[in-house]
């Protein structure tokens, strides 16, 4: 059993990015389900005040957004086309599109009876009610801007239209996947697997891909306890940092790290290492004593903490 453990929950598209590619890795891991929404109890002594789902954890480094924990499981499974940095131009500036604009038009024009139904199963109606509640003021402080309804439905038309003619081979840009694949596979299983808007008749190799993509399966999962997951953090000592070589003002200084476009929950902390494509904080918390917290530099505000 590997080291890794993910928290994360079933809908959480972004979590099943990250199930994917531990599937294609061929990786053992460890699963802590934690609730669809905060406060996540168990999960702030990690991760602190940061709110988006899934996070990983490797002893006590803990890693947020599915770009730093792609670096992850691209090391333990030597799959270097994982990490987007590794991909062509092409790929890196599909992966900006893909994880952004397309999956928040994916995911908001993705809503029927189907996806209701499947919610339901796996959360009460009052459940349903208060995720729907956040996601709302979630919603209300992103910077991201959407358009209506009707644009978006024809923004994830051209996009599936788009990957149709991309697929020459098995993959989106060749004969395997990379960065590329995992980054356009979440927003179509949240629409296709979830909430039944098949693809078989209009984009056919898209659906052959979706099913190629799947045929990887999810690894080997094991399910602990999130106090089991403190506890290995409490035991743990976060591991060696790179040496610095980037001069960074704030080096040293107490930092506060948030998405810039939604869930902007601030992490506060120590800027204890940075480079062109990660941002590390050391914090203390009571419950499991030091972790670092690792960060991608894309799509993250770094300032100053008041």
């Amino acid at each position: 059993m590997s080291e890794l453990i993910l928290h994360h929950y079933t809908l959480s598209p972004f979590s099943e990015k990250a199930r994917a590619m531990l599937g294609y890795a061929g990786l053992e891991w460890q699963s802590v389900t934690v609730p669809e929404m905060p406060p996540r109890p168990k999960l702030a002594p990690l991760a602190g005040g940061y709110r988006k789902i899934p996070v990983a954890q490797i002893g006590a480094d803990i890693f947020c957004d599915t770009r730093t924990l792609s670096r992850e499981i691209a090391r333990l499974a030597n799959k270097p086309e994982l990490v987007v940095e590794n991909c062509s131009q092409e790929v890196q500036n599909f992966v900006s599109e893909v994880d952004l604009s397309i999956f928040l038009a994916s995911i908001v024009t993705a809503g029927n009876l189907t996806l209701l139904r499947r919610v339901l199963k796996e959360s009460s109606l009052l459940g349903l009610g208060r995720l729907l509640v956040d996601r709302v003021r979630m919603g209300s402080k992103s910077k991201v801007k959407t358009g209506s309804p009707k644009t978006m439905r024809r923004q994830v038309a051209a996009h599936l239209n788009h990957m149709e003619t991309l697929l020459t081979g098995d993959f989106l840009f060749g004969d395997t996947p990379n960065a590329g694949d995992f980054s356009a596979y979440h927003s179509l299983w949240f629409r296709r697997d979830l909430a039944g808007r098949l693809l078989a008749s209009s984009h056919p190799k898209v659906d052959a891909w979706m099913n190629r993509m799947q045929a990887f399966g999810q690894g080997l999962r094991k399910d602990i306890g999130a106090d089991k997951a403190l506890d290995i953090a409490r035991q743990a000592e976060p591991r060696a940092l790179p040496v610095q070589v980037e001069q960074a003002p704030l080096l040293g200084q107490s930092v506060r790290v948030a998405p810039c476009d939604y869930g902007r929950d601030p992490v506060l902390g120590e800027l204890c290492y940075c480079d062109a494509n990660t941002l590390v904080l050391r914090r203390n918390d009571p419950v499991v004593g030091q972790v670092h917290v690792h960060f991608p530099r894309e799509g993250y505000v770094l300032s100053k903490a008041h």
